[in-house]
């Protein structure tokens, strides 16, 4: 039962942090005024918005090399379906909703709403939204690089949407990017069955 059930347990924790995130992100929904622009302007932004989203999945899927990997590469990722077909069906559907949804979210955020103007001023909200220096730039591209295990995966994805911060001066284009760069990842997660890039 040992390693079983623990296994089975990692696969409903991501549903735990998935309802816990979402839950925090309404709560403080009203006080994140760089959301209440519209999502994309033009047609235009869109297609930049779906261009680098698109470009980020498929450097990331390419840039897997073992020097570009926090750990051994042994991690086995997250496989929904080791807990059976019908749950394992429920579980693909919430890691897809969290990765495409809610971690876009969150993340940019975090990452390029509030990190990256705190390193300008921690008077955080003076500094508009798309404002950088060198050093918000590389400290916040460097750092979200190193929460992945493809560091330089996240690296590179981290100054792709931190470039369309810069470009648009909102928020939403770098979630939006986000959310197509993850959702396409999951649908090759599911296509392929690599579950090492879950």
């Amino acid at each position: 039962m040992g390693s079983d059930a623990s296994g089975q347990a990692y696969l409903w924790l991501y549903p735990v942090k998935v309802a816990l995130v979402s839950a925090l992100l309404a709560a403080f929904w009203p006080r994140y005024a760089e959301l209440r622009e519209k999502i994309a302007r033009n047609a235009q932004e869109f297609g930049l918005i779906v261009l680098v989203g698109l470009l980020t999945y498929l450097a990331w899927v390419r840039m897997d090399w073992p020097w570009a990997l926090q750990g051994d590469g042994t991690a086995s990722g997250y496989d929904p379906f080791r807990a059976g077909k019908e749950l394992g069906v429920i579980l693909a559907g919430i890691r897809l909703v969290g990765a495409a949804v809610i971690v876009p979210l969150m993340e940019e955020l975090f990452w390029r709403s509030f990190l990256i103007r705190y390193l300008i001023s921690s008077k955080f909200e003076s500094v508009p939204v798309g404002a950088v220096t060198p050093f918000s730039f590389v400290a916040t591209v460097v750092l979200f690089g190193l929460e992945h295990d493809l560091w330089l995966a996240g690296m590179v994805a981290g100054a792709a949407y931190t470039g369309l911060l810069v470009y648009t001066k909102r928020l939403w284009p770098c979630i939006l990017a986000h959310a197509l760069t993850n959702f396409a990842l999951g649908i090759h997660v599911l296509m392929t069955h690599e579950w090492k890039w879950w």
